[in-house]
């Protein structure tokens, strides 16, 4: 045990290192897919409903519920809808958008102040991801008029969209994390 706990310890460094790999996967591949019109269809409920994000789109939430294309499927009516909403450019900009903070925090490991910078965009675009938590109905669980034994929706049982969401707490730690050890190399090199 004492090996282990010493390898740990000695690995810190490495173990940040991997944190900005991971938020570099998963930046480039969450950023890339948002290029995808079921990617972009999917978000809009997100976007639609946040004080923070809606000026984006052309039209007001609800709408957007009478024009949802299943995942996999295009009705050209609900596509139509979404270039006349702003969805799809919308969708391509955020992309674009997180794939360079992801590609900013992953720098982290040769350049601190890039890194810094990474690391605290990861932690505001996971702030404002988690405000969905409060403005998407979408996150909550609908009530589909189950009663067993008691009622089972709204708060606080999050459907996939809200899990997914929720997830956002980690990618808001591990941005902290990067951001603390850039800010400690600087202070270092400044010594």
């Amino acid at each position: 045990m004492d090996k282990l706990i010493s390898f740990l310890a000695n690995c810190q460094t490495q173990f940040i290192n991997l944190t900005r790999v991971s938020i570099l996967i998963v930046m480039v591949w969450i950023g890339g897919l948002k290029a995808f019109q079921y990617e972009a269809d999917g978000i809009v409920p997100f976007v639609a409903n946040s004080p923070l994000m809606s000026f984006f789109y052309t039209k007001d939430a609800p709408e957007y519920k009478e024009y949802k294309n299943p995942e996999g499927k295009t009705v050209q009516k609900n596509k139509d809808w979404h270039v006349e909403n702003g969805t799809y450019t919308f969708a391509y900009g955020l992309g674009i958008v997180i794939i360079l903070i992801g590609i900013l925090t992953f720098i982290g490991i040769w350049n601190a102040k890039i890194g810094l910078y990474g690391g605290l965009l990861t932690f505001g675009m996971s702030l404002v991801t988690l405000t969905f938590l409060i403005t998407t109905p979408e996150v909550y669980v609908p009530n589909l008029g189950g009663d067993f034994p008691t009622p089972q929706y709204g708060f606080p049982y999050l459907s996939g969209a809200g899990r997914l969401v929720l997830k956002d707490v980690i990618m808001m730690g591990a941005g902290l994390i990067c951001a603390s050890d850039c800010a400690k190399r600087i202070l270092k090199s400044k010594s």
